[in-house]
């Protein structure tokens, strides 16, 4: 809601900038090695903030954040995407922290669009592209949105939400323009990595 918000004119908006603001003071990226913190906030969805940081959690906030025009943003605001930005380095968008041989999160391998609440590595990488991001610890999700391309240099819809809107967006398992757009603007942009 904040990036749509955010992206519809209402960054200026009083109550808007409150949604901000939690998102810079209770966000955590600690991935759960110190003592989760203490707090109704934290404890309140215990699966997700108890115990460590949520992944989907970090990838929206992160989100949210690039969205802010750069001469609009603060101090406090660059310094949480720049932490933000840093989990998923860590991570390298998808992997266990703990265990970078694992899969964190298998469904940010499937290239999808509208993603809505979801998000993957061809997204993830666009957001690093807009906050011009370069890393090596990038490579493995460009190598992946890489090879997901086909011998007609399409990308096929993998993951939809097509069954949940009133108008339909391609057809998954086919060639998509909204991948194909996506994925060569980050091909581009990542191209001398």
């Amino acid at each position: 809601m904040v990036f749509s918000l955010i992206r519809l004119g209402y960054l200026e908006d009083e109550r808007f900038q409150k949604a901000i603001g939690w998102i810079y003071a209770f966000q955590r990226t600690d991935d759960g090695v110190d003592k989760p913190p203490v707090g109704e906030v934290y404890m309140r969805y215990e699966s997700c903030w108890g115990r460590q940081s949520c992944h989907m959690g970090v990838a929206q906030a992160l989100k949210a954040l690039a969205a802010i025009p750069e001469e609009k943003r603060n101090r406090k605001i660059d310094e949480k995407i720049a932490e933000l930005a840093e989990y998923f380095l860590k991570h390298r968008f998808y992997k266990k922290s703990h265990d970078p041989e694992k899969v964190a999160k298998p469904g940010w391998l499937r290239l999808g669009f509208p993603l809505m609440y979801q998000t993957d590595v061809l997204e993830l990488l666009e957001i690093f592209a807009e906050l011009r991001i370069k890393d090596p610890k990038l490579q493995d999700a460009i190598e992946i949105v890489s090879l997901k391309r086909n011998k007609e240099g399409l990308w096929k819809m993998q993951n939809s939400l097509n069954d949940g809107m009133l108008v339909p967006i391609e057809e998954k398992g086919k060639p998509s323009k909204w991948l194909k757009l996506k994925a060569l603007k980050i091909l581009k942009f990542y191209a001398e990595l």
